[in-house]
């Protein structure tokens, strides 16, 4: 029997660790055995060498898988930001901010010290040396050095989260913090993190409680509603397809796996209606952009589109179709944890999975996707499966524009597409500024779109080419299509 090796589907050795955890965590939630002594037996079954492998000692590792299981529990329930720093885990980033380095020639320009706004570069025995205590870190001595001798170590977590929610608290030990009031939740510093210190918070227990309850899907219906960008995430085993994954979705105990794809078909439609209709839209698809644009640029709140995102928009025919179901959405976004509770999308959804939080629920089941019956999923078209990636929204718009024969009386669809954080800001200022000459935003806070997704199993490779094939591998299906499908359904 061919095993999945976790080094050819994951990017680190901590996403490994994580994965175990979340598998561990998972066995106890399926047997609904949350017993003291097994929950706390989870560290050593996790970490097993009496030697530690990265850390100074054995028992610091198994410390901080002890917390990692506590945010596989669900975290700390009081706060509701959806990412935690471990602080055990959070000691060995370097915080020396601006220094000079080995390099420094003692060159006699000394220009370094001549830009200095603050005077606190000094020159002893011929080399700069910088007063930390009075340094605002501006870094003109950076640019001003011709050796590149002065260096600025920033923390991982802070470079990756531009919106200054992560700070360090020089009071307590230099650990990283998270100001919630910030925070969008885009979950890209939890992937960033070199040390795995920022996690985040897993309803994964949830999701084996509304499964364990439906009494195999006889009290009510459970249905899986996933991602696209499904099917990028077993990229080295290219026999794992989406059917593959689906069967092992109904082995976990669903009733029945569903293409979000199929959502991402009826928002095109209704938001290219919305777009003819308002004369300038933003996108409403990623919950982190539209986070961003309440939080940062609330001149443009009001141009966010009124959709739901194909995510509540499947869900909410779902529950339409049959009120008592339950629904779990399963995909690489963090940020979709933070969009259940909006109050336009809770009424549908009931609980987010991510990919890895999936993939931990196969090894809990001892699930191998490679022995799993495959068969075709053919219901969304391939514009809603090619929302996965950044620019997939456009074209799907685009699409629907035509099919529902918008633009007979002369609109023109003029878009932009904003991939990751630089584009987002660049084209919502302009927008704020009414200094722009299109009419339609898509955002998408991850690089690439969701391929990038920061609970994804991996974020290299092919991913885009991979969305590509399974968006052309819906032939020539019309977006108008999906309603056909749904009303078959009925």
């Amino acid at each position: 029997m061919t095993e999945i090796d976790p080094r050819k589907i994951f990017d680190t050795n901590l996403q490994i660790i994580k994965s175990n955890v979340l598998a561990e965590v998972a066995k106890l939630a399926f047997e609904d055995d949350f017993d003291y002594f097994k929950i706390a037996a989870i560290p050593e079954k996790v970490i097993r060498s009496d030697s530690p492998r990265v850390r100074c000692c054995v028992y610091k590792e198994r410390a901080i898988v002890a917390e990692r299981v506590k945010l596989a529990l669900g975290g700390n329930k009081a706060d509701p930001t959806l990412v935690e720093v471990i602080d055990i885990a959070c000691d060995e980033c370097p915080v020396d901010g601006i220094k000079v380095t080995d390099s420094c020639r003692g060159c006699i320009a000394h220009r370094c010290q001549m830009v200095c706004p603050r005077d606190v570069i000094r020159i002893v025995d011929t080399k700069a040396v910088i007063d930390k205590t009075k340094c605002v870190e501006c870094g003109r001595c950076l640019d001003a050095c011709q050796y590149s001798a002065i260096t600025k170590n920033i923390r991982p977590c802070v470079k990756a989260c531009p919106f200054k929610a992560i700070s360090i608290d020089k009071e307590n030990n230099q650990k990283a913090i998270i100001d919630g009031s910030k925070c969008i939740a885009c979950g890209q510093c939890v992937y960033q993190c070199p040390f795995g210190a920022i996690s985040d918070k897993s309803f994964m227990t949830d999701a084996i409680r509304i499964l364990r309850e439906s009494n195999r899907n006889t009290a009510y219906k459970v249905y899986a509603v996933v991602a696209p960008s499904v099917v990028s995430q077993y990229e080295a085993y290219p026999q794992i397809t989406i059917g593959r994954i689906f069967s092992g979705l109904l082995k976990l105990g669903f009733y029945r796996s569903v293409e979000a794809a199929l959502g991402a078909d009826l928002t095109a439609l209704s938001e290219a209606k919305e777009l003819v209709e308002k004369g300038f839209l933003t996108s409403s698809c990623c919950p982190a952009f539209v986070n961003y644009i309440r939080a940062f640029h609330p001149k443009l709140k009001d141009d966010i589109s009124h959709n739901l995102s194909p995510m509540a928009q499947i869900s909410s025919v779902l529950k339409d179709h049959d009120p008592e179901c339950k629904i779990i959405f399963i995909g690489p976004c963090i940020a979709k944890k933070n969009e259940i509770t909006w109050d336009t999308v809770a009424p549908y959804v009931d609980c987010v999975l991510t990919f890895e939080e999936m993939h931990g629920m196969f090894l809990a089941k001892d699930i191998n996707l490679l022995e799993m019956t495959d068969f075709n999923v053919r219901d969304a078209s391939g514009f809603g499966r090619g929302f996965a990636r950044c620019g997939g929204l456009s074209d799907a718009v685009a699409q629907a524009i035509k099919e529902q024969h918008l633009a007979d009386d002369g609109f023109e669809l003029r878009g932009v597409m904003a991939n990751g954080y630089e584009e987002c800001k660049r084209e919502l200022t302009k927008a704020s500024r009414d200094k722009v000459t299109y009419n339609f935003i898509e955002g998408m806070m991850c690089d690439g779109g969701c391929v990038g997704g920061p609970a994804s199993l991996s974020h290299f490779g092919k991913k885009r080419r991979l969305v590509e094939k399974y968006s052309s591998d819906a032939g020539d299906r019309v977006m108008l299509g999906a309603i056909r499908v749904l009303r078959t359904e009925d």
